[in-house]
């Protein structure tokens, strides 16, 4: 009963070619993959015209969804091969890894999903970017000494003078035209490299064992002919004997965890190195090239890259094609090899296509080398209600799914537009974050207008299943976690913006729930930050919610009560504030400014204009607050020129402390540039107290002054400094004799004199200034 070991790299299109071969030379009566038993009900559905790789097994515990990995697969992957190559047959076919169920187990949860090596263990992916220690890959961005675990074909790469591990594999096996005894040479390799690995890690014993035990066991129902597809440094440990009695005990007793798999699509961008995936390769799309065209390979790639330019509205001539496909050659033959490889694509592209711009470059990297193609599978593989439910809304709403980033305009005024804005709201609501609302300055701007940013994200699988514990339906997921979150907030302000979302997604019956929640925690709310910061969401439903069908009325009332209780405590919430508190006070401020401007209520706006200029007026106020206010009126037309000048001198005079004055400026300068460029009298006399300062006062409040300009754009921050200068050269400095009432003196005018008294005293110029 013989046992062939094919030792592979995942995700090869090299390696699957060569296990395709191997496997219809071999013609094996029993198939065995490395990857989880616990999708083996679910390896039926690859073999559906549904099913289009690069697609990826996703197995989770149901009880608790975000414990969950992935095992991509594409069609250059080995194991993508040898599955389709063993069910297209008939022959039986299975993966023989060690459990997900077990794994699931033995470890704690994971910060966040995981992702697997097409058959081999699972890493995590680029969000946390840590290598699992059961991983046959570490992630490519960890940072610490190299096992030769993670990547023993790269040590092989380094052993034969390669700098670049990814440029040996593709000139030694994807270049490589005879693949007689590669498994051999690769097998030998792994077993020289396993003699000097150090000590093993706990979960590779329990893995290799389970994978011998599984091999015993198609041995034991009498197939003769027995394939095994593993990642390469499993093979020699499944070659050797080791006693089956030893390998039953080291598994006997392993605890287990009920878990579900599913098929789910995936993009060849989670399969590149860049994502975090610790068994990724540098450039899916060109591996996926070499897959499908074996033929013509560089004057098709090439001719690939150039639609990729002229779409980007570079011009790309087919006379530059031609030469860039002469080029690689030319350095395919310099370097001795059969075929150009993507270093001598690189090289042509860059020169010829790219005229040497890096920027072009990146962008044949982005859609080319890596790209975005998303697969998918057939309607009928296994999903939760809720997905199900999406599936339906998205077919019947013609929307697309997928992972290029894509502008959404949406006219509210229209049925179809609508419903798509109640999906995207209520997807955010379920974290599941497909669009992202944008605003937009010019084109089409107003009350019934959305702007969305499109992009769909692969692990969206997930944050599905994990909503579906609220409802089977995407509004009744909604609703019921609306009503949730309701139930969990601690305050006023994370109650109105869960309002507004809830508005905005188009639920009645949380809203009502949730505004019943906003009038009971305002009667017993006693902090007047929170009141202030809880009025913006509700004064956009009052503003906004007729178009979606709320009625302004219901919500007025509350906004009401919440706004005179707030100015009936906000002078007391403004005393005896240090620094980080008057910062703290001043998003409070602008909160109740963006709702009086919003609703535009003249006997709001005129209650706020007076609780402001209390604030302004008095002394005892933290100078960023008494600043603040001062600007908020000057933006509300509710301080002149003049009195804002007079405000200025007196903030800015000699008997208030510096700091106070430097927070004072801070105060007034935060938010728009423009107003204030045209208030003369504001920039003299901050000029004037700059020059009073004494240099190690200003030396001191430096830090404050530079954070206080710092939220300005350069040619803002150019503008302001020309504004003064032009008022500094357009003002005369005076001075006039002390204690005396003659006429003011013309320093421009005595500057004149200060050479020739120089002279008569016999001192240099600089030192007779």
């Amino acid at each position: 009963m013989a046992v062939h070991i094919f030792g592979i790299r995942h995700h090869g299109p090299g390696s699957a070619r060569a296990v395709r071969d191997a496997l219809t030379a071999l013609e094996p009566d029993c198939l065995l993959v490395e990857g989880p038993p616990d999708a083996q009900e679910a390896l039926p559905l690859l073999m559906n015209a549904g099913m289009q790789p690069p697609v990826a097994l996703l197995i989770y515990q149901p009880d608790q969804p975000s414990r969950a990995v992935y095992y991509p697969f594409t069609v250059f992957s080995p194991e993508w091969q040898a599955l389709t190559y063993g069910l297209g047959r008939g022959i039986p076919t299975r993966f023989f890894d060690l459990p997900q169920a077990i794994q699931f187990a033995r470890e704690p949860a994971p910060a966040a999903p995981e992702v697997g090596e097409g058959g081999d263990a699972p890493t995590e992916p680029a969000p946390t970017m840590r290598a699992k220690a059961r991983s046959g890959r570490r992630a490519a961005a960890v940072a610490e000494p190299p096992d030769v675990r993670d990547d023993p074909l790269a040590l092989l790469a380094q052993a034969a003078g390669y700098s670049d591990h990814e440029l040996w594999w593709e000139q030694q096996i994807e270049q490589r035209h005879d693949a007689t005894d590669l498994f051999l040479g690769v097998m030998e390799a792994m077993t020289a490299l396993r003699a000097d690995a150090p000590q093993r890690r706990p979960d590779e014993d329990l893995r290799e064992a389970h994978m011998r035990q599984m091999i015993r066991a198609a041995q034991a129902e009498g197939y003769t002919r027995v394939a095994v597809v593993c990642g390469a440094w499993h093979a020699p440990a499944l070659g050797e004997e080791h006693e089956a009695k030893a390998d039953a005990a080291l598994l006997k007793g392993l605890p287990k965890v009920a878990v579900t798999a599913t098929w789910i699509p995936w993009t060849n961008s989670r399969l590149a190195y860049r994502s975090g995936y610790g068994a990724g390769v540098t450039s899916p799309g060109w591996y996926e090239h070499l897959w499908h065209t074996p033929a013509q390979t560089t004057i098709r790639w090439l001719t690939k890259v150039a639609g990729v330019l002229r779409d980007e509205g570079l011009d790309t001539s087919s006379a530059s094609v031609i030469e860039a496909v002469r080029l690689a050659e030319a350095l395919a033959a310099l370097r001795a090899l059969p075929m150009p490889g993507l270093a001598e694509m690189h090289e042509a592209t860059l020169t010829v296509l790219c005229h040497g711009e890096a920027g072009r470059m990146r962008v044949v990297r982005d859609r080319i080398e890596i790209g975005e193609r998303m697969g998918a599978v057939p309607p009928e593989t296994p999903a939760v209600p809720l997905q199900r439910d999406l599936d339906a809304q998205i077919k019947r709403l013609r929307m697309e799914r997928t992972t290029a980033i894509k502008p959404l305009e949406l006219d509210l005024r229209e049925d179809a537009h609508r419903a798509k804005s109640q999906l995207l709201h209520r997807l955010q609501l379920l974290g599941i974050p497909w669009g992202k609302p944008e605003r937009v300055s010019g084109g089409k701007q107003g009350t019934f207008w959305e702007h969305w940013t499109m992009q769909w994200q692969v692990e969206f699988a997930v944050n599905i299943i994990e909503a579906n514990i609220w409802g089977n339906t995407v509004a009744l997921a909604a609703v019921a976690y609306a009503r949730h979150a309701a139930d969990t907030a601690h305050d006023l302000p994370a109650l109105t913006t869960l309002l507004d979302r809830v508005i905005l997604a188009e639920l009645p019956d949380a809203a009502d729930y949730i505004l019943d929640r906003v009038e009971n925690e305002a009667a017993v709310a006693a902090d007047v930050r929170h009141l202030m910061l809880a009025l913006p969401p509700l004064a956009k439903v009052a503003r906004y919610g007729d178009v979606r069908g709320t009625k302004a009325q219901h919500v007025l009332p509350v906004l009401g009560t919440l706004f005179d209780r707030a100015l009936v405590g906000l002078p007391l919430a403004c005393a005896s504030l240090d620094d980080d508190a008057a910062q703290g006070l001043l998003d409070s401020l602008d909160a109740v400014q963006f709702s009086v401007d919003l609703l535009d209520d003249a006997d709001q706006r005129a209650a706020w204009a007076g609780a402001l200029r209390d604030l302004m007026e008095r002394e005892t106020i933290h100078g960023l607050v008494r600043g603040r206010c001062t600007r908020l009126l000057l933006n509300s037309r509710a301080l002149e020129a003049a009195e804002l000048e007079l405000r200025a001198r007196h903030a800015l005079s000699l008997v208030v402390p510096p700091d106070q004055a430097a927070a004072w400026i801070a105060g007034v300068l935060r938010g728009d540039s423009e107003r204030l460029l045209y208030e003369d009298g504001l920039w003299l006399a901050l000029d004037h107290w700059l020059r009073d300062l004494a240099p190690e006062t200003f030396i001191a409040l430096l830090p404050l002054l530079r954070r206080a300009f710092a939220d300005f754009a350069t040619p803002a921050r150019r503008k302001m400094g020309d504004k003064v200068k032009r008022l500094s050269d357009a003002t005369p400095t005076t001075a006039t004799t002390a204690g005396s009432d003659a006429h003011p003196i013309d320093r421009a005018r005595a500057d004149l004199t200060l050479p020739v008294l120089a002279q008569f005293l016999g001192i240099g110029k600089t030192e007779g200034k």
